[in-house]
């Protein structure tokens, strides 16, 4: 495959341009004469440069999607040869892992960042990945790709642990994991043929800023999502003895449920009274078809349901379970879904964009995205 800066300079070469000019304002956040460009300006640059598919906002592993290659895009300041960079975080799960040391540690931690990548892989239908790199120098930018492996788990070696962390290594790359942070890093080495963008830091970044305001041609953002209008987050899980729990029998485990004999496919995401009650006109009437595309583009036809309209369903039930059951979390029919489960892959629940009263959009939340929601914070 081309490098992005090759696919760039065969088109307009707009990405290496903007990448150039945000550098220059660098003046406005450091007196460094390393340029000061963030990670999430090079998201959205990339994405906008590639008309490539923004995955930072669902917390992916993979920051953003390229026909069917998923991208992580990493920005670090680089004064040597290479640069431990963190890859993945494991809050939720840090009460677990202490309970192992040395290779065993090593080989959870694997089998945790392995699992979230495949996660990615099933819900963006992604068949290849890479890391792109932004590494950053005095007065220039480095950029290459560089491969975004799964960790090797049968060929783990080189494990030295200390009171703060440890380290291993797969054959392909070093990692350390820090135990405070519960926080998986990978160690990046910059490449002798990386492509090298020279940067002149603009002495007065302030007067050219001056400049564009007295310009008053240019457009102001009037895109922003806004909060149960274009979207709103739907949970995943319930509480029981005021914690986070998935019900045996209900929601995404409906088919489990007493009674009469259900299809494995029966299931539901459940709609809290409380979407209803603060947003009654996001979703449309009970019973009334929608679209409701996955971030494959699949398309299903999909309706609020039961008693309430306390049920987000799909037509047939089955595509429902078949995609986050099945294809997402990976379980087999007749498997439950668990808090466990959800935990580990730190996917508690999923967000709902709507495009207009017959075409919604889903796609998985990060954990407790849901409580940030419903308590006015802007996830977005």
């Amino acid at each position: 495959m081309k490098t992005f800066v090759d696919i760039d300079k065969s088109s307009n070469g707009d990405y290496i341009k903007l990448l150039s000019a945000v550098s220059k304002l660098s003046g406005l956040f450091s007196d460094s004469r390393t340029p000061y460009i963030s990670y999430r300006a090079v998201e959205n640059i990339f994405c906008k440069c590639f008309n490539a598919d923004n995955l930072s906002r669902s917390d992916s592993a993979y920051d953003a999607k390229y026909n069917s290659m998923g991208i992580g895009i990493k920005t670090f300041v680089c004064g040597k040869n290479f640069s431990t960079e963190k890859i993945a975080e494991f809050n939720s799960l840090s009460n677990s892992l202490k309970k192992y040391e040395g290779l065993e540690l090593a080989v959870k931690l694997a089998e945790y960042r392995n699992d979230r990548i495949e996660l990615a892989n099933r819900l963006y239908n992604i068949k290849d990945s890479v890391y792109h790199i932004v590494a950053r120098r005095e007065k220039e930018l480095i950029l290459f790709e560089t491969d975004y492996n799964i960790i090797d788990i049968h060929n783990i070696k080189s494990i030295k642990t200390s009171s703060s962390g440890l380290k291993f290594d797969d054959g392909i790359n070093e990692y350390s994991f820090n135990y405070s942070k519960s926080t998986l890093y990978r160690k990046f080495f910059i490449p002798e043929k990386g492509f090298r963008l020279p940067v002149e830091i603009l002495e007065d970044p302030y007067a050219l800023l001056l400049e564009l305001l007295s310009n008053e041609s240019y457009k102001t953002e009037q895109d922003k999502l806004i909060r149960g209008v274009d979207y709103v987050v739907l949970p995943l899980y319930g509480y029981k003895n005021r914690e986070k729990y998935v019900f045996e029998k209900s929601g995404l485990n409906q088919w489990n449920a007493s009674g009469r004999k259900r299809d494995p496919g029966e299931v539901y995401i459940k709609i809290p009274i409380e979407i209803h009650k603060r947003f009654p006109s996001f979703f449309p009437p009970r019973d009334k078809s929608f679209n409701l595309t996955i971030p494959t583009g699949e398309i299903f036809s999909a309706k609020v349901c039961q008693e309430n309209s306390k049920a987000l369903m799909t037509n047939p039930n089955k595509a429902l379970s078949d995609w986050i059951l099945r294809r997402v979390f990976g379980l087999k029919e007749g498997e439950l879904l668990t808090i466990e489960k959800v935990n580990e892959l730190e996917f508690d629940s999923v967000i709902i964009y709507k495009n207009s009263e017959s075409d919604y959009i889903i796609d998985k939340s990060k954990l407790d995205s849901y409580e940030e929601f419903i308590n006015y914070q802007d996830i977005i």
